[in-house]
């Protein structure tokens, strides 16, 4: 791509970005960035783009999920190792429903940025900026924390590097075994609430055991014992993303080294803005939140500049629109892909479009609004003939309370117990494994129904 540099978005309009008033200790922070390793590699990136392709297709189920927005307090070991096991959970579930590879992808060790609605808000009278994420201000509610300091994107770099560390040694030191991974998912199936799960839990358990007894085990096969887990986060902050941005030396292409998969989302999607520049030049694949307000115009030329090659697996269409409105958007935006002949994965997100104001004053997605709007999700790939790739979703391995609903029937008066996110609501660990139950049940449903049309 020869009219394409990497600080060619500089040129571009800019939203949702902030104004740094220190423009020297900016550029320290950059050039201290620029010498730093890069978080991911050209030739991870390239291999999750090959499986995304699979995922268009019909071939592999994408699985993206994690917090809504990392921390600098809440940052642990152990929170880590819950999100990262309860995504381990869904996945199986997943591979069973679908009968097809599973693409693992966390919201991690790089989502510290997240869009909001208005750049300042009030507090008992008083007016600040926003808070944008601790890569960029503080969340505490005084004017020093919410002053934008570039030195936090080292501290973001220095948690993003120690976050890939561990699930790195996670992904592939034995934790992630098949059989482990199981026994946790029977634990949640064991609960009576969770009783209508339990069928499906145990048909994985007989499958397993039928490895088993043919030999297939631990010692017999290493995929049983590790996975690939990719990382991936909105790429908002176009200084720290250039910053990380390096050449593979395999094919003098860039490459974004801060995460295997970057999204664009939908407040800064503009064709001709700052952030679809820089992302339509790093060969990374990519993902595009599409909300209610995106027209077939936009999203036409939204693909040409980001997949002008048309690659399988380049592009991800994250659909958010909210519970009962899928059918109002998805279709033709289906259409305008046909239209276009767009190689993409198409990806639902039902957590951004269901957020409401709780009775007790706390923003919240109702369980039943998310599952809604995943049901509607297939039901109009099922009608329209086309594939339904994978699922987007804001959660945490946490015993938190912030979103209502699920078998363990969180209430709005529950929401004040445990309710720590920074920003917006996440899906428990229960909640996002009774998720990953029903998501398997339309998989399944769905691969039945193939299997049936092949035969006629």
């Amino acid at each position: 791509m020869t009219d394409w540099v990497k600080s060619g978005w500089r040129k571009k309009p800019r939203v949702q970005m902030p104004e740094y008033t220190d423009k020297a200790a900016l550029n320290a922070v950059e050039a201290q960035l620029a010498k730093y390793p890069p978080l991911v590699f050209a030739g991870e990136a390239r291999k999750l783009k090959r499986a995304l392709g699979k995922a268009a297709s019909g071939e592999a189920f994408l699985l993206q999920g994690g917090d809504c927005a990392e921390s600098f307090a809440e940052f642990s070991a152990d929170s880590i190792r819950d999100t990262f096991k309860v995504m381990l959970q869904m996945a199986m579930v997943l591979t069973y429903g679908a009968k097809v590879p599973v693409i693992k992808v966390g919201r991690m060790a790089g989502q510290f940025a997240k869009p909001r609605s208005a750049d300042t808000e009030t507090v008992g009278g008083v007016e600040l900026p926003s808070y944008r994420g601790d890569i960029i201000n503080g969340f505490e509610f005084t004017p020093e924390a919410r002053i934008p300091d570039p030195a936090r994107m080292l501290q973001a770099y220095t948690q993003a590097a120690a976050s890939l560390n561990l699930v790195r040694a996670f992904s592939h030191g034995g934790y992630a075994d098949v059989h482990q991974v199981h026994a946790w998912t029977l634990g949640f199936t064991e609960q009576d609430e969770a009783e209508k799960y339990r069928d499906l839990a145990n048909r994985i358990s007989d499958t397993l055991d039928f490895m088993q007894a043919a030999g297939v085990n631990q010692d017999t096969a290493h995929t049983l014992q590790s996975v690939d887990f990719y990382t991936s986060h909105e790429a908002l902050l176009l200084e720290y993303e250039e910053a990380l941005c390096r050449i593979d030396s395999t094919t003098g292409l860039p490459v974004a080294g801060s995460g295997h998969m970057l999204w664009i989302g939908d407040r800064t999607r503009q064709p001709d803005g700052a952030h679809v520049e820089f992302l339509r030049g790093v060969q990374n694949p990519i993902g595009l939140k599409c909300g209610p307000t995106i027209t077939s115009g936009h999203l036409k030329v939204l693909m040409n500049k980001l997949n002008p090659k048309n690659e399988p697996g380049r592009l991800t269409l994250i659909a958010r629109f909210g519970a009962g409105q899928v059918g109002d958007h998805l279709p033709r935006l289906i259409k305008a892909v046909k239209e276009e002949g767009a190689n993409v994965v198409w990806s639902c997100d039902p957590m951004h479009g269901n957020t409401i104001k709780s009775s007790s004053g706390y923003k919240t997605r109702p369980f039943e609004s998310v599952l809604r709007e995943v049901h509607e999700f297939f039901s109009v790939h099922n009608a329209e003939g086309t594939v339904p790739g994978g699922v987007h979703f804001e959660m945490t391995g946490k015993d938190v309370t912030e979103c209502t609903g699920g078998v363990r029937a969180v209430t709005d008066e529950d929401l004040s117990d445990r309710y720590h996110t920074a920003c917006d609501p996440r899906l428990n660990a229960s909640q996002a494994l009774e998720l990953a139950f029903l998501v398997a049940e339309e998989l399944g449903g769905r691969r039945a129904r193939t299997v049936q049309a092949a035969a006629v």
